[in-house]
C-alpha cells in the first residue's frame, strides 16, 4: 500500500486509488456497532489511526497511504472493492479520503 502510494506521488496522480476485499472502511469492524464509512477527512482517520480502528497488516496500512498521499498533495484517496473500482472513481462507492 505505502508502495503504490508513493508510485502515485512519484507519477503526480490526482487520484490514488487502493482495491481490496469489502467495499468500505469500517469503524468496529465486525462489531455490533459498526460503521461503514463513505467518506473521512485526513483529521479523521489520523484519529481513527490512532485510536487503533483498523486492523495492523490489513486496513491500517491502506489507511496510512491514503492520509499519506492526500498530504503530499494528491486530490482524492479512495478505497474500495474490486468490482466497485468504476462506481468509486464515480463517488458511488467506497470511502474517499479527502483534505480537512
Amino acid at each position: 500500500d505505502l508502495a503504490g502510494e508513493r508510485l502515485a506521488e512519484d507519477v503526480g496522480a490526482h487520484v490514488f486509488l487502493i482495491l481490496t476485499d469489502v467495499d468500505r472502511v469500517r469503524l468496529n469492524y465486525r462489531k455490533p456497532d459498526e460503521v461503514a464509512l463513505s467518506r473521512m477527512t485526513v483529521s479523521e482517520a489520523k484519529q481513527y489511526l490512532a485510536e487503533g480502528h483498523f486492523a495492523k497488516g490489513s486496513m491500517e496500512p491502506k489507511v496510512r497511504a491514503c492520509v499519506r498521499f492526500v498530504e503530499a498533495g494528491g486530490e482524492l484517496a479512495l478505497i474500495a472493492s474490486l468490482n466497485q473500482a468504476g462506481a468509486a472513481l464515480e463517488g458511488r462507492a467506497g470511502t474517499q479520503i479527502v483534505r480537512d
